[in-house]
């Protein structure tokens, strides 16, 4: 069983992960950290933060933001223990920092915790490289609800950066063309960004070519997706080496 801190456990998210974790056979939760202390409803002892923390686990999982990753990886580093990183809207310092913690600890971050963007991820790149190359344009529309903060989402970004990479690094990240009196450019990718309402997430990947379209599209129906992936994430990385780990290493595990 692997013994998990969740930080940001009064979250939306924090409390859909406890739900499941109660069913779930490899993970549980031993403690929470939030800065909003609320025990309705809580089994777990819960801190208002890092520094007040001493229960043993054996990974950390974050469902908080930007804001809290310098104490989250700092607890990390100094308990040694894995973590498991599922926000978004990280900077490029932030991401720097990440990979710096990953050197001396087992870090897994990905922008989306669900497997079927993990499955449509390991897709994109030889469907890029094979449609991209006979002429298709590439466009990512991402749909979301009216509280979310970064644009283009975390996912968008995975999603275009897997059909780049394929593509040797190429292509360049168009967000949005308001203002624009020109052309589409063929080496870029489009990004649209959608929010209203209560959308959880919905994400296409458009391959636009003469006279046929292809896309890769996945909606999410609830949040429960998101936890289901970090509770396989967070068994995965239990006792892994130091490294920065993600979706990909997780899927390849199950073939």
């Amino acid at each position: 069983m692997t013994k998990i801190i969740l930080n940001g456990c009064l979250g939306r998210m924090g409390k859909v992960v406890r739900a499941l974790s109660e069913t779930d056979r490899e993970c549980e939760i031993v403690a929470g950290v939030d800065i909003v202390i609320s025990f309705d409803g809580l089994t777990i002892p819960t801190y208002p933060s890092f520094s007040y923390c001493d229960m043993p686990a054996d990974v950390v999982m974050d469902f908080t933001g930007p804001g809290a990753l310098s104490d989250l990886l700092g607890f990390c580093l100094k308990k040694a223990l894995p973590v498991v990183i599922c926000s978004t809207g990280y900077t490029e310092q932030d991401k720097r920092e990440i990979q710096s913690a990953s050197r001396h600890i087992a870090v897994f971050y990905s922008p989306n915790m669900s497997l079927g963007i993990g499955l449509i991820v390991s897709m994109l790149g030889r469907a890029s490289r094979l449609l991209n190359g006979s002429g298709f344009d590439i466009e990512i529309v991402e749909r979301h609800h009216n509280q979310k903060k970064d644009a283009p989402s975390g996912t968008a970004l995975l999603l275009a950066d897997a059909a780049n990479k394929a593509l040797d690094g190429e292509m360049k990240i168009n967000a949005g063309r308001s203002g624009r009196e020109s052309k589409r450019d063929k080496n870029e990718i489009g990004m649209h960004s959608i929010r209203g309402g209560s959308i959880v997430g919905e994400h296409s990947v458009v391959f636009a070519g003469h006279d046929e379209v292809i896309e890769f599209k996945h909606t999410v129906l609830s949040r429960e997706v998101f936890a289901v992936g970090a509770l396989k994430a967070a068994a995965f990385i239990k006792g892994k080496p130091a490294g920065l780990y993600d979706m990909q290493d997780l899927m390849d595990g199950f073939e």
